[in-house]
């Protein structure tokens, strides 16, 4: 099983968001990833919203640097 990972520094956003998500599984990282788009950057929790999160889903665990845009 390869951990995955989310990273909200890989986006511009208002708030300059630092977090970084990762999991074991697909389903708990969209969970996760969907509570904080839904808590913190106020996205309405849908199919779409969910299917694109998944999209941006990447293997292995979370650099310690923020990526370079």
């Amino acid at each position: 099983m390869t951990r995955k990972y989310i990273d909200c520094r890989e986006f511009p956003s208002e708030t300059n968001c630092s977090v970084a998500l990762s999991a074991d599984t697909d389903s708990e990282l969209l969970e996760a990833a969907v509570q904080h788009a839904v808590s913190v950057h106020k996205h309405e929790d849908s199919p779409e919203l969910r299917a694109q999160l998944k999209t941006l889903f990447h293997e292995g665990t979370p650099p310690l640097e923020a990526p370079r845009a």
